[in-house]
């Protein structure tokens, strides 16, 4: 039972079409799909890496260029332009961020939604609100927009709505 269940794993996972919906992988070279390869679907592994609009479950989960959906991570998620959720002890956007990050740590260039962690740092934010023990959005005046923006670094909560 065991080598037909294997068997028609195998052979599911080698259709094209199934492949770029569903990714395994150990790390962004040895995985089922491609990295460079979109994901429309779901995403596990240790460490993946692709470009997807997905559920992704790992210790580490990258996506790569314009990507969107669920991201759990055991340790970290990183991310180019990101829309959705990112929940995982770290959390890195290099790009645009639309939506909620969770974790000890949470960066991104530019927010547009909610940071809820222990730090909590945006180079800027369109519309965004930061929860937690050192919140700081960079490019924030120091009191100067208020109500419509707090601080550059504030403890607790800070926000910025353009």
């Amino acid at each position: 039972m065991k080598f037909l269940f294997t068997l028609s794993f195998v052979l599911l996972c080698s259709n094209a079409s199934f492949a770029e919906g569903f990714n395994l992988a150990l790390t962004p070279d040895i995985a089922m799909v491609d990295k460079d390869t979109k994901i429309e679907g779901a995403v596990i592994g240790v460490c993946s890496e692709n470009p997807q609009s997905a559920f992704a479950l790992g210790f580490v989960n990258g996506s790569t260029g314009d990507s969107q959906g669920l991201s759990l991570a055991f340790i970290a998620n990183y991310s180019d332009n990101y829309s959705g959720a990112q929940i995982g002890f770290v959390n890195y956007n290099k790009g645009s961020f639309f939506g909620f990050q969770w974790g000890a740590g949470n960066y991104t260039q530019k927010l547009k939604g909610l940071q809820l962690g222990l730090v909590n740092f945006a180079e800027t934010a369109d519309q965004g609100v930061q929860i937690g023990i050192i919140n700081i959005i960079q490019q924030n005046p120091w009191f100067e927009e208020f109500p419509q923006s707090l601080a550059l670094a504030f403890p607790i909560v800070n926000w910025k709505f353009n």
